[in-house]
C-alpha cells in the first residue's frame, strides 16, 4: 500500500514540475518545427493562441491537423511564419486552403497515423486531455484519432488539462512520463448547436430507417440527416455503434435502449468511436462511461475491422452524384470544401460486412432548387470521394436508388428517379446522349 502511495505522490510531483503557462509552452516551438494537433475539440486552444501570438517571431513552422478551431494563423500574412497542412478543411481553414495560404493533404482517414509515421516529422504535439488519474494517466478524451501516434512520435508533448474533458475508456491513455509541458485550463470545450431537422432531412432519414434492420451496426456523421436517422431508429432493437464520430443523436439511441451493442461481433456491448463532437450533454454522458470506448482511427476506420461486424450500416453525405454513381463529397469543382474523412473507409467497410449497407445522402437540389445534386457528369476538377465501384445506395428526399450490383443503365435510371422532378427530363436527355439509356 505504501508503494502505491509513493507512486501517486511521485506522479503528482512530476505533474507540478511540468505545469507552465501557455506562453511558456509556445516558447518551445522553433522556426522550421513541425507540429501536430488533434481534430477539433482536441485542439489545445490556449497553446495554439499563444503560438499564434508569436507567429511573427517564427519562420517555416508547419502544422499538420485535421479540422481546425483557431483561426489566428489562417491568414495570408501568416503563411511564411506558420503554415498548415490541412488533412480535412473546416470553416476555419477552408478559405486559406482555397487561396493557397494553407495546403491540403489528400488522405483516407484510417491512414493518417501511418502517414504521420512515414512522411511527416513531429517536433511538437499538443492535445486536450482529461485530468490525470492516481496512476499517472491522462486520456485523450474526445479526440483520439491520430493523437496517440503524434504523441508517440513527437520530440516534445504539450497537454492542455481540462476538467471539463470527459475521462474516456479504450486505447486512449497518455502517461505523465510522456508529457513535457502541462497547461491547465477550465474553459468550456468546443461544442455544436443541434440544428432543427428540416422536412427534407426527415424524409431522407425515414427512407433509411426503413432499410435498417434490428441488430445493425451503425456509423453516422453529424448534421440534420444523421440526427433524423437517429430519431427514426429509436424504435429499433439491438443496434450497435462502430463509428468515427460520436454525436448527440447516438446518446438518445443508447439511452432509449435501441442501441445495446449486443449483436456486434467485435467489442460486444460497447459503442466504439475515434472522436466525438456535440453538446455538453454528450460530453457528460461519455465521462467514465464503460459502455463507450475510444480508439485510434487506424483501428476504428480500418475497413476490414469495420467489416468484421455483421450488418454494418454506413450513412454519409455528398455534394454531387453523377449518373454512374460517382460521389463528390468534398469539393465544388476544384475548390476544396472539406475532405474524404471517413466516408470511403466506412463505405468500403459496409461493403465487406456480411449484410452491410452503405447510404450516401443528399438533398436533390441546391441553391433554392436551382441546381440538381444529381448530374450527368461531375463538375470539372471535382474529387471522387466514393467511387462507382464502392457506392451502394444513394438517397434523396424523393427516394432510394440502389446502385451496387447494377448496370450503368440501371444506375442512371435509378438515380434519375430520385432526382427532383424539375430536372428529370434534362437528366434523361443527357443520359441518352451518353448512351447510358
Amino acid at each position: 500500500m505504501e508503494s502505491v502511495k509513493n507512486a501517486k505522490r511521485s506522479y503528482e510531483k512530476e505533474y507540478r514540475q511540468k505545469v507552465c503557462s501557455p506562453e511558456e509552452a509556445a516558447a518551445v516551438v522553433k522556426s522550421g518545427d513541425y507540429l501536430c494537433f488533434p481534430i477539433s475539440v482536441g485542439e489545445p486552444t490556449l497553446f495554439v493562441r499563444a503560438l499564434a501570438a508569436r507567429k511573427h517571431e517564427l519562420e517555416g513552422v508547419v502544422i499538420n491537423q485535421q479540422h481546425h478551431l483557431c483561426p489566428d494563423y489562417f491568414t495570408e500574412d501568416s503563411a511564411p511564419h506558420i503554415k498548415v497542412n490541412a488533412w480535412f478543411t473546416s470553416h476555419v481553414s477552408r478559405e486559406a486552403v482555397q487561396k493557397g495560404w494553407a495546403d491540403f493533404v489528400p488522405n483516407y482517414f484510417h491512414e493518417v497515423p501511418r502517414l504521420l509515421r512515414d512522411y511527416w516529422p513531429v517536433d511538437v504535439a499538443g492535445t486536450v486531455v482529461s485530468p490525470m488519474d492516481e496512476h499517472g494517466y491522462f486520456t485523450c478524451s474526445l479526440s483520439v484519432a491520430y493523437t496517440m501516434e503524434a504523441v508517440k512520435k513527437a520530440k516534445k508533448v504539450v497537454v492542455q488539462v481540462n476538467p471539463q474533458a470527459p475521462r474516456t475508456h479504450g486505447n486512449c491513455h497518455i502517461h505523465i512520463s510522456e508529457v513535457d509541458h502541462i497547461i491547465e485550463c477550465d474553459e468550456p470545450l468546443a461544442s455544436l448547436t443541434i440544428p432543427p431537422i428540416t422536412p427534407i432531412e426527415e424524409s431522407i432519414g425515414g427512407y433509411i430507417s426503413e432499410l435498417v434492420e434490428d441488430g445493425s451496426c451503425l456509423q453516422l456523421g453529424w448534421g440534420g440527416i444523421p440526427n433524423s436517422v437517429c430519431k427514426a431508429l429509436l424504435h429499433k432493437k439491438d443496434l450497435g455503434i462502430h463509428t468515427e464520430l460520436l454525436s448527440d443523436g447516438m446518446v438518445d439511441l443508447m439511452l432509449s435502449g435501441a442501441v445495446n451493442n449486443s449483436r456486434k461481433q467485435t467489442h460486444t456491448g460497447k459503442t466504439v468511436a475515434t472522436f466525438a463532437l456535440g453538446t455538453s450533454r454528450l460530453y457528460e454522458f461519455m465521462n467514465e462511461n464503460p459502455r463507450i470506448e475510444m480508439h485510434p482511427v487506424d483501428y476504428v476506420n480500418y475497413p476490414h475491422n469495420i467489416g468484421k461486424n455483421d450488418n454494418v450500416v454506413s450513412i454519409n453525405a455528398t455534394l454531387e452524384v453523377d449518373l454512374l454513381g460517382q460521389c463528390c463529397s468534398e469539393s465544388f469543382g476544384h475548390l476544396q470544401y472539406s475532405g474524404t474523412g471517413g466516408q470511403a473507409d466506412f463505405v468500403r467497410g459496409s461493403n465487406i460486412s456480411n449484410g452491410g449497407k452503405g447510404f450516401i445522402t443528399t438533398a436533390a437540389t441546391a441553391k433554392n432548387g436551382t441546381i440538381s445534386r444529381i448530374v450527368p457528369t461531375l463538375a470539372p476538377g471535382a474529387s471522387v470521394t466514393t467511387g462507382k465501384n464502392d457506392v451502394d445506395y444513394v438517397v434523396t428526399e424523393f427516394g432510394v436508388a440502389k446502385l451496387r450490383g447494377q448496370t450503368a443503365r440501371q444506375r442512371a435510371l435509378n438515380l434519375i428517379s430520385i432526382a427532383h422532378p424539375d430536372f428529370r427530363g434534362e437528366l434523361t436527355e443527357a443520359a441518352r446522349r451518353m448512351n447510358r439509356i
